[in-house]
């Protein structure tokens, strides 16, 4: 459904943004949406839920030729999940948010003016990381437990997906994957786990 609509908005609009812009350079902003969650957990009775998260940020498209080039990225990006497990011996609620600033180097194939496909690794640094416990199992030893975690500050994922071109309005869409462990030195006593996440983003090319 999400293609149609996509096939429909640029038929709808080729008059006006048939110009083919594959071999321009172009400097451009983003802003839309997350919905993550997290794989290869570990950690007793550890059950997550998939969470909304905004993001936004900036890009820039180097061509090399007509049908490749290349597009880094800078994008704060908000992760996180849903979830209940166990630590302490006890059971937990847990709402965690996530603010990362990641850097998509993203490898651009441009079989024709309008599709993007768009591959490559992704740096994040972590600034933030808030823990909301909900419920009477939630204990202060607990929360201190969360709080005072080894967590990994740097990550190296991978990140795919595909930009529809409007003239200058880019429509985006992303999956991603970290492929190191939130935990830092390997300390870590609450769960243990990677990122994911499905992004959808609205931008434009200046």
């Amino acid at each position: 459904m999400f293609a149609i609509v996509i096939v429909l908005i640029y038929d709808g609009t080729a008059q006006s943004s048939n110009a083919d812009m594959r071999t321009q350079f172009s400097f451009g902003a983003k802003l839309g949406a997350n919905y993550s969650n997290v794989y290869d957990s570990q950690g007793e009775a550890f059950n997550a839920d998939g969470k909304l998260g905004a993001v936004g940020g900036i890009f820039l498209t180097v061509p090399i030729s007509k049908y490749i080039g290349v597009q880094p990225e800078v994008l704060l990006s908000q992760k996180g999940f849903k979830a209940t497990g166990n630590v302490l011996n006890n059971s937990y609620n847990l709402t965690r948010t996530t603010t990362y600033v990641d850097v998509p180097l993203l490898l651009l194939v441009k079989p024709v003016p309008f599709l993007s496909l768009v591959a490559g690794p992704q740096f994040s640094y972590l600034l933030k990381q808030k823990n909301k416990f909900t419920g009477a199992g939630a204990t202060i030893d607990q929360e201190r437990e969360f709080d005072n975690d080894n967590i990994r500050k740097n990550t190296l994922g991978f990140i795919g997906g595909a930009d529809i071109n409007l003239g200058k309005v880019v429509v985006g869409a992303r999956v991603a994957w970290d492929l190191q462990e939130n935990n830092g030195d390997g300390t870590s006593t609450t769960p243990r786990y990677k990122n994911t996440w499905i992004q959808g983003t609205l931008g434009y090319k200046f």
